[in-house]
């Protein structure tokens, strides 16, 4: 029997980072992952689609070529290049992480974990065999899946989630897309520019409707510029494979289509199932694992992080509670700070958000000076040909600190860090607008936006003394 003073079931975003955080505490530790060390974002997730994703940038960029110049009479896209290239990226990256632990002192156990009892982890091999590893403390960091919805009849061929869109090696000609999210839009970016007619089909009257209405309606129009087409508000009665392995989807209006594909990109289950959880003492609620803002459970000494919290499912935000984990694991007494939280969505443009939207204002009851500067009047953004979109921040009236930002654009994940320290660091628009800005670059559209909070924008017209 094998002791340390870290146990950490999960090799993601969070489990790695908190498995490296302990170790350089320190302490002794094990990570138990059964597959590859990276996790869903690093193998079937953030990294493999934003790989993709710059393969579909390049396309545009020669479509628009012409536009700079450069005149392209012929061209093909490969899609089977372009998967093996977005593999290559996670394997180099993978065995970046493998490293890292290996270089902190991190044992890798290969293996699926259960959870005995406090500091007690049974740990089975793919070979059906057991090792029981003690620990003075446990994090559970085992993340989430796409869900498999039974009524969508998802075959993993015809009727397809993310994990199987990121290793098409044949472009679809056709591809219907359920759910108009985050997921959904990201890959109908993709998937139209390489050349995929794509329809996305959202039971919500917007696509991306968790954000501000202005910033959806950008990409709502980007992607009817682009050709995909966008129903809103309408249900999904039945997806059907047909015996020409086309599938049908029927929707509750009665209007069908029938398409190469169709993606399901609604929803995410969580994997806090099969290790032990209820029969120790922890608490969990529809399939998230509960927790305290310290990150531990219910069972002292046994903390949990990442998607299985289902707090925020974001890869950054389960490296952030990992580091917080480890701490508190090895006794220190740190908390989990959700309130700066930024976060991109890789449609075209990009969209970046941090802190308050403007409707959660509203809804909270908080006065705000909103600055919004448009793309369209950056030099930058003109020079690069991207100026669709623009750049909000909102600013509390009385104190003038900044609550948050939502920015849609080019490299908007990009710039959204200026605005996230700001945020974190409580200070006010007024200290934005005292910072010299760098020109021609796009983090001057963030001094612009803070600009117009205070009326004073120099670029757009209407402005008024600060």
């Amino acid at each position: 029997m094998r002791e340390f003073n870290l146990v950490v079931i999960g090799g993601g975003p969070g489990g790695y980072v908190a498995a490296i955080r302990g170790a350089q505490l320190g302490a002794s530790v094990a990570l138990i992952e059964k597959a590859r060390v990276g996790g869903t974002c690093l193998n079937r997730g953030c990294i493999p689609t934003k790989a993709l994703y710059y393969s579909a940038k390049r396309v545009k960029a020669v479509k628009e070529a012409a536009e700079f110049g450069v005149n392209v009479s012929d061209f093909t896209f490969d899609m089977a290049a372009a998967v093996e290239r977005k593999d290559g990226v996670v394997d180099k990256l993978v065995s970046g992480v493998a490293g890292l632990l290996k270089g902190n002192g991190v044992e890798v156990v290969s293996g699926t974990g259960f959870i005995e009892g406090a500091g007690r982890v049974r740990v089975t091999t793919e070979n059906s065999e057991d090792e029981t590893i003690t620990a003075g403390s446990i994090i559970i960091a085992t993340g989430s899946e796409p869900a498999l919805i039974p009524a969508f009849k998802i075959d993993g061929e015809n009727v397809i989630t993310s994990t199987e869109a990121l290793n098409l090696k044949v472009l679809p000609k056709s591809m219907l897309i359920i759910g108009g999210g985050v997921m959904g839009c990201e890959f109908a970016t993709i998937f139209s520019a390489f050349g995929t007619d794509c329809i996305v089909v959202e039971l919500l009257d917007s696509i991306l409707a968790t954000e501000d209405r202005m910033v959806s309606r950008v990409i709502a129009k980007g992607f009817k510029g682009s050709g995909i087409n966008v129903m809103t508000g309408v249900l999904v009665e039945d997806v059907t494979v047909l015996g020409d392995k086309r599938v049908k989807t029927t929707l509750k209006d009665g209007r069908t289509f029938i398409t190469e594909k169709v993606l399901v990109s609604i929803g995410r289950a969580f994997n806090s199932a099969g290790l032990g959880l209820d029969a120790v003492g922890i608490e969990v609620e529809r399939g998230t694992v509960v927790v305290d803002d310290r990150l531990e459970t219910t069972l002292k000494g046994v903390y949990a992080i990442g998607d299985v919290t289902g707090k925020m499912l974001l890869a950054h935000v389960a490296s952030a509670q990992g580091g917080v984990a480890a701490a508190n694991a090895l006794g220190k007494n740190e908390t989990m700070d959700y309130s700066a939280i930024p976060y991109g969505i890789f449609t075209d443009p990009e969209i970046a958000s941090v802190g308050l939207k403007e409707k959660e204002a509203k809804e909270q009851g908080i006065d705000v000076s909103v600055g919004r500067f448009p793309y369209a009047a950056s030099g930058k953004a003109l020079g690069m040909g991207e100026t669709e979109g623009f750049v909000q921040i909102l600013a509390d009236k009385g104190t003038d600190v900044v609550l948050g930002a939502s920015i849609v654009g080019g490299h908007a994940t990009d710039i959204i860090g200026e605005v996230a320290l700001a945020v974190k660091a409580g200070l006010k628009a007024a200290d934005i607008i005292d910072t010299v800005h760098a020109h021609p670059t796009l983090p001057e559209l963030v001094l612009e936006a803070a600009e117009d909070a205070h009326g004073v924008a120099v670029h757009k017209i209407g402005r008024k003394k600060r």
